[in-house]
């Protein structure tokens, strides 16, 4: 991408501080821009319901007891969150309704916020959140915040947000992470918030910003998949764009960093990483549950594309027909108003197939966008040593019918292997939890083995149409000292099964290679090769075609081997294991057949051959 010294206008950033409006409100919007924002909601047939529902969010946490001092293990960042979800909340239904008892609400929790003794500097991204929370809270509510208020929340912005960024040398200040987005997203919020009283530590503050953002936004090149998974994407994104659209609006420059190679693409990735049942492929330590993303918002607005929106639309209609709204803890729901485009007519995306490669290669394929039992696959390379990584390098979820079928376990919470002890971060600690090592995935484990941490797993190869689109993997890499060679296919057959190859050969040695499939649905093994599963009153049958001897079985996965983690109500794996004799090449393909397809006639042949289908 462009350095950031590199897009920076010939004006210097003090010079754009010092002709910058000192009116409030300024960030993200002006006063009077409130016109435009009303208008454009009350217009929109979808927006303005759910609009309704932020009012009714607002109405209700009124009754909540005010935010404490109340740190869970080493964070305190539930309460930064909750800070942000009331004050854009109550500030936001303030600044279009004009009702004052929002603002009343809003300043008596602002004034509890800047009375903590500390934002929780340890864990600094509590500190990015919070700061986030006063700094809009401060510019949104400021024309009727009475002066001593404003004194007293401007100081904690200085002296618990910004001034402790500069003690020591903070690790994320260069992080290639989410870390780098929140913290100097969050902390150029605030600095934007307070510039005309602190102009030296503003400018600091935002130049620092604008000198390392690169590093994290690195991460989208080339095409936009981001490593951490899809609601890592959405956390670090959305203070990605809290950083380039208060610069924007406030400065009257982006500084070109959407331009950054892979960021606008990363809107496309993000809406193909969902099945047609709506959960994420969650690979890494990303969730599976959903939830509106309003930063897409902002993509389909600067690509004028709603077709971005295809899965978000349809989140916003499921919510309004819901007996409870399931946006109640959506902080960010009301930036959804501000960075919306006119919704109107939005059309479904054309692509049934995606491929992003980088540090983390994955792939996503699907039958159909407007069919909800349509078939989804998704697939990845990469290696364990990526950030928030699991040892699932050459892992696959699937979807048929409405139904999850090869599933990902999801990360156990931090909090609760932190308070037994476990460091989930730490080189040797973090492979022995089951939920992040191999032995949970739907990978291949050999000779009971760890993947190899440092190893690499490249896409080779990826169709999207004909067939069979699929994706061709080469975990060599990741098998090193295990096999002499490794290769993993993954595709969608035109007659409506999907099919998961393997291609490996074996070193001087003879070798045991376990092949697994997590699964929640009830499985009867019907012969050694064959097995049926049901789940929500739907079937899918699992065929498996090896070239040397290999029978199927159920694992139970519900008690992992450690004490300290929590139990897997439901899980179970399908798997096989094979024997390699001294460098023997074998072959084995698994075909997950949903109950309307007609089982396969015959093998579709060696993966070298996929591309001709």
């Amino acid at each position: 991408m462009l350095h950031p010294d590199k897009t920076l206008p010939q004006q210097s950033l003090q010079e754009l501080l010092n002709r910058a409006p000192q009116t409030h409100p300024r960030i993200f919007f002006s006063a009077n821009e409130e016109v435009q924002l009303r208008e454009k909601i009350e217009q929109d047939s979808l927006l303005r319901p759910v609009y309704a529902l932020m009012l009714k969010n607002a109405e209700l946490m009124l009754n909540e007891p005010l935010l404490k001092y109340q740190k869970e293990g080493r964070r305190l960042l539930d309460v930064s969150r909750m800070a942000l979800l009331r004050m854009l909340n109550w500030c936001l239904a303030y600044r279009l309704s004009g009702e004052a008892r929002y603002a009343d609400r809003a300043e008596a929790e602002l004034l509890v916020m800047c009375a903590f003794s500390d934002w929780n500097p340890g864990h600094f991204l509590d500190v990015a959140e919070m700061t986030t929370a006063v700094g809009i809270g401060y510019d949104w509510l400021y024309p009727c915040l009475n002066p001593e208020s404003r004194c007293l929340i401007r100081e904690a912005i200085v002296e618990k947000g910004l001034k402790p960024s500069f003690e020591g040398e903070p690790w994320w200040v260069q992080a290639n992470n989410n870390w780098n987005q929140v913290c100097h997203g969050g902390l150029v919020v605030g600095a934007l918030a307070i510039f005309e009283d602190e102009p030296e530590l503003a400018t600091r503050t935002i130049q620092r910003a604008l000198d390392n953002i690169h590093h994290s936004m690195e991460a989208y090149a080339p095409d936009g998949n981001y490593p951490e998974g899809a609601s890592y994407w959405s956390y670090g994104t959305s203070y990605n764009l809290m950083l380039i659209d208060s610069l924007q609006t406030v400065l009257g420059s982006d500084f070109h960093l959407p331009q950054a190679p892979g960021f606008m693409e990363s809107a496309e990735y993000f809406l193909h990483v969902a099945g047609p049942s709506g959960l994420y492929y969650n690979y890494s330590d990303a969730r599976c549950v959903p939830n509106l993303a309003p930063e897409v918002f902002w993509f389909a607005a600067r690509a004028k594309d709603t077709g971005l929106l295809w899965r978000e639309a349809s989140r916003m209609r499921e919510a309004l027909r819901a007996a409870e709204n399931p946006f109640a803890q959506s902080r960010l729901l009301p930036m959804l108003f501000v960075w919306s485009p006119p919704l109107g007519e939005i059309h479904a995306p054309v692509q049934c197939s995606w491929r992003g490669d980088g540090h983390t290669p994955v792939a996503m394929h699907r039958s159909h966008w407007n069919d909800p039992d349509a078939l989804f696959l998704g697939f990845k390379g990469g290696s364990p040593s990526a950030n928030h990584a699991h040892m699932d390098i050459g892992g696959f979820v699937m979807e048929a019918d409405g139904v999850r079928w090869a599933c990902d376990l999801e990360r156990q919470d931090y909090h609760e292997l932190e308070h037994q002890g476990i460091q989930i971060f730490n080189k040797v600690q973090r492979w022995k939890i089951f939920r992040i090592n191999n032995f949970s995935h739907n990978v291949l484990t050999v000779d009971g083995q760890l993947q190899e941490l440092e190893g690499f797993a490249p896409i080779t190869q990826h169709r999207s149409e004909g067939k069979l689109p699929h994706t061709i993997v080469d975990l060599s890499e990741i098998y090193a000292g295990q096999l002499a060679q490794a290769r993993r296919g993954a595709g969608i057959h035109a007659d409506g099964y999907v099919l998961i190859r393997d291609e490996l050969q074996a070193l001087d040695k003879v070798t045991s290679v376990r092949w697994g499939m997590v699964t929640f649905a009830d499985v009867c093994i019907e012969s050694g090769g064959q097995a049926s599963l049901r789940q929500d009153g739907k079937v899918l049958t699992l065929q498996l075609d090896s070239s040397v001897e290999a029978e199927l079985e159920v694992c139970d996965i519900e008690r992992p081997p450690n004490d300290f983690e929590a139990s897997n109500p439901g899980a179970k794996m399908i798997a096989f294991t094979v024997k390699l004799a001294p460098h023997a090449k074998v072959d084995f393909t698994v075909s997950l057949i949903p109950g309307k397809a007609s089982e396969p006639k015959s093998s579709l042949g060696a993966l070298a051959d996929w591309s001709s289908l």
